[in-house]
């Protein structure tokens, strides 16, 4: 019996499914045959109240949107891991909170350097200095920046041009339109569509993570 077929099955075994789960069921399986429309779809009918959700942990509207769409692309570059036993929404949401969280871990953890000086109770200065596994990990950081910069170097023109604008000058969506003399839609489209290359990519390179 094929994935598929598997999954038509396990979705008959949840009871009770509403009707919008169960049309959320028929949208992943045609995603699941690659049907890009059924991507689509699943974007249009959760991308608000997924903004609305991320927009409860992060005050940041453009950090938001970047997390959203980077949910999104997790959920579908795994979407063939989907148990069809649950609610596609139930699993869509705990990805894009996963995320999230991970997200507001790494920026706390960006707050605090392990180079920081720290006041002793005789108000004497040290700076703590990082033990082999810290050196380690930056060692690990490095050599992921590099990957992922000659990611975005490969990319195609336009999609390298909003990409670097984006992460690497930081700027907002609106001014990458400004700049660019394009519509905000496509700005944010063309972001999207680099993210899903990239992330292809790297996975191809996960090993060396």
């Amino acid at each position: 019996m094929s994935s598929l077929e598997n999954s038509k099955e396990n979705v008959s075994l949840r009871e009770n499914a509403s009707p919008s789960s169960m049309e959320d069921d028929d949208f992943v399986l045609n995603a699941m045959k690659g049907d890009q429309k059924a991507y689509k779809m699943l974007m249009d009918k959760y991308q608000k109240p997924l903004y609305f959700h991320v927009l409860k942990m992060v005050k940041d509207t453009e950090q938001v949107e970047d997390l959203v769409q980077e949910a999104f692309m997790k959920a579908f570059n795994n979407i063939q891991s989907y148990n069809t036993n649950y609610a596609f929404s139930t699993w869509l949401y705990r990805i894009t909170t996963n995320h999230t969280i991970d997200y507001l871990r790494k920026r706390k953890l960006k707050t605090t350097s392990i180079h920081n000086p720290i006041r002793t109770k005789d108000g004497e200065i040290e700076i703590e200095i990082s033990s082999d596994n810290e050196t380690d990990r930056l060692i690990i950081r490095k050599e992921r920046k590099a990957i992922i910069h000659e990611a975005i170097r490969n990319l195609p023109e336009k999609y390298r041009q909003v990409i670097e604008m984006r992460h690497l000058d930081e700027m907002s969506y609106d001014e990458i339109a400004e700049e660019l003399d394009l519509p905000l839609g496509t700005v944010k489209a063309h972001i999207f569509r680099a993210r899903e290359m990239l992330y292809k990519a790297l996975k191809d390179k996960q090993d060396k993570f």
